[in-house]
């Protein structure tokens, strides 16, 4: 599959690239036990497959779907959120919000991505019928996992 330059995602310039049909703009999501609740307004995200270890180890699956977005398009509508904070390859933080009950992670906030946020997609209304538009960490790719979309081989600068 065709490569993006390495701005490509930190600029949100993938949709030139891969023609990805976008139905939906406002969604709800919500975490597995119902204890949070959360809109998003997608209008300006990008679909992406993560392959990192972090988000492997995490979520407990072998990639992650994810949206990434503005903060400013995430509202918190029911609940709280507990938070957990490691280092990311950057050496930066990257802070993970989470359902204190379930601990489904809603989002998580990457310090090198400035005001954008990773939502996880399979808790959204509508999550299981996005489609990536590329994938990043396509080096720690589980060997039985297809390439389904552009790939990078890590995370693009930001």
């Amino acid at each position: 599959m065709d490569r993006l330059s390495s701005t490509d995602l930190a600029t949100n310039n993938i949709l030139p690239y891969i023609a990805i049909e976008k139905p939906w703009t406002m969604t709800k999501g919500h975490c597995h036990c119902g204890q949070t609740e959360w809109d998003v307004d997608l209008v300006d995200a990008n679909t992406v497959l993560c392959h990192c270890d972090a988000c492997k180890m995490l979520s407990g699956g072998g990639f992650t779907l994810n949206q990434i977005l503005p903060k400013k398009n995430f509202k918190l509508t029911k609940g709280n959120l507990s938070t957990y904070s490691y280092k990311g390859d950057s050496g930066k933080s990257v802070d993970c919000y989470y359902c204190p009950n379930c601990t489904s992670h809603a989002y998580h906030h990457q310090e090198v991505m400035g005001d954008d946020i990773v939502v996880r997609t399979i808790f959204l209304e509508g999550g299981k019928d996005m489609k990536p538009a590329a994938e990043v960490y396509g080096k720690a790719r589980l060997g039985w996992v297809p390439e389904v979309a552009t790939t990078f081989e890590t995370m693009p600068p930001s």
